[in-house]
């Protein structure tokens, strides 16, 4: 069986941090604002011949206002614990014991679980009577840690190592997919009707998602990871902090991922909000593949009117593919992954030299380069520069002076026989410089002596 560890604890008793920590990462974000976690939060903790997956949990809590998202982050917390075989439980230890901790202490004995128990900021200077109060509970092995300055951590490691079995490995390889969208657009739905689990907290209010969080999962016999982000909101960078580091582990998302999804909610059409996401997907270099999600609840006529409108016949945009889903009906499902699995491999194909370089000649065959300054423009070679974006440098006698309606015509045509359609491409123009430039032709030895010969026949005449 493989082992898994969980982190549970109330909020802001630096969990997060603690992840982090043994992560050696930065994939939950941390903050001194409580109940930013609300997923189940996955990674990985490496030892030299051993392996196990960890999980952060949202703080549990009896005083937030919203009963349902309240009872939503517990039930997530409580089913890290059911899926480990070992409890890591944090404590703040510079504070007394709270009712909260209790319940916790109380509601883990009826599992049948490897419990740590952890006392966290260690390093404050106070005088609370936490260990005393633990041991009237029954609970006197504990560990003193500071997760945020690393003090005892390699302790809490060496504790952690002789828990997990050897050969302890499990497979999480898979295609790497960001879901990225507006709040409320029907991410969390959809990964949920995807994986036929409650994985993540759905709710009709907006911002429920924080983290970033990884789901693998196998669809087709193919093995996935997909990437839940939170809602981007407009004006996010002069929002709430929390809506900021949002954005930021969105940002994370994408760059760790091999294609982003963009879901839109089709009863409220592609606004202006989607249109920045969009930018900020393309900028990055990744595939892009559009999502019309909630395509249940509108006709066929407003559907109809929703491709005809004015951002939607933006040029970039119709050069995306776009799925129609239902996430709550499951429709769709599976034209979307076709196309994902088409995009990932596509957008990760190489193309040889000799490829590229007939393109360019049929390219420049079809409508010829202009005359810049009198002299004609010639491209002399193109090679393939990498993916993400899938980048091609061309090699020419001018660079910065060639004409952007002509880089857009080489761009349209190499997108066109590529097959590149919702994939980046980004083509590079580079001078030619001659490799004879500033060099002169050195003469060997005999070719002096005959040169010497000549010069005495010319003066003997």
């Amino acid at each position: 069986m493989f082992t898994s560890l969980a982190i549970i604890g109330r909020p802001n008793v630096g969990k997060s941090t603690l992840f982090n920590k043994l992560t050696k990462s930065r994939n939950a974000i941390v903050s001194d604002l409580p109940g930013l976690t609300k997923d189940r939060n996955y990674g990985f903790i490496n030892f030299r011949n051993k392996k196990s997956l960890i999980i952060d949990t949202g703080g549990i809590l009896e005083n937030l206002k919203n009963e349902k998202l309240k009872d939503s982050i517990s039930k997530q917390a409580w089913i890290a614990v059911e899926d480990s075989t070992i409890i890591i439980h944090v404590f703040d230890g510079s504070e007394e014991l709270s009712n909260e901790d209790i319940n916790i202490i109380s509601k883990l004995r009826k599992y049948d679980k490897d419990i740590i128990t952890v006392l966290n900021k260690s390093d404050k200077k106070s005088t609370t009577s936490i260990k005393d109060d633990l041991s009237r509970y029954g609970v006197s092995d504990f560990i003193e840690i500071s997760s945020e300055h690393s003090l005892n951590l390699d302790e809490l490691r060496t504790i952690l190592k002789s828990k997990i079995p050897d050969n302890n490995t499990i497979d999480h390889s898979g295609k790497r997919v960001a879901i990225l969208g507006r709040p409320n657009a029907g991410k969390s739905t959809f990964i949920n009707s995807i994986i036929d689990e409650d994985r993540l907290i759905v709710s009709e209010q907006a911002g429920t998602t924080i983290d970033a969080i990884d789901i693998p999962f196998k669809f087709n016999n193919e093995e996935y990871i997909f990437i839940d982000t939170a809602g981007i909101r407009k004006g996010f960078k002069r929002n709430h902090k929390t809506e900021y580091f949002s954005y930021v582990k969105a940002i994370h998302a994408i760059e760790e991922s091999n294609l982003v999804i963009f879901m839109c909610d089709a009863s409220q059409g592609l606004v202006d909000q989607d249109l920045k996401i969009l930018n900020m997907i393309i900028t990055s270099g990744k595939p892009l593949l559009i999502a019309l999600n909630k395509t249940d609840l509108v006709s066929k006529s407003n559907l109809e009117k929703l491709y005809k409108s004015r951002n939607m016949q933006l040029s970039f945009i119709k050069n995306m593919f776009i799925v129609e889903i239902s996430a709550t009906k499951k429709k769709g499902f599976k034209a979307l992954f076709k196309h994902s699995d088409y995009l990932i491999n596509q957008s990760q194909k190489k193309f040889s030299t000799s490829q590229l370089n007939r393109m360019m000649k049929k390219f420049v065959d079809s409508s010829s380069p202009p005359s810049i300054n009198g002299r004609s423009l010639k491209f002399k070679h193109v090679h393939f520069g990498g993916i993400y974006p899938t980048t091609l440098i061309v090699n020419a006698n001018h660079d910065k002076k060639i004409p952007n309606n002509y880089k857009k015509y080489l761009e349209n045509s190499f997108r066109s026989s590529m097959n590149l359609q919702s994939i980046q491409l980004n083509l590079i123009f580079r001078k030619s410089n001659n490799p004879y430039e500033g060099k002169k032709n050195k003469l060997s030895e005999r070719q002096i002596k005959k040169r010497k010969r000549l010069i005495k026949h010319v003066k003997k005449l």
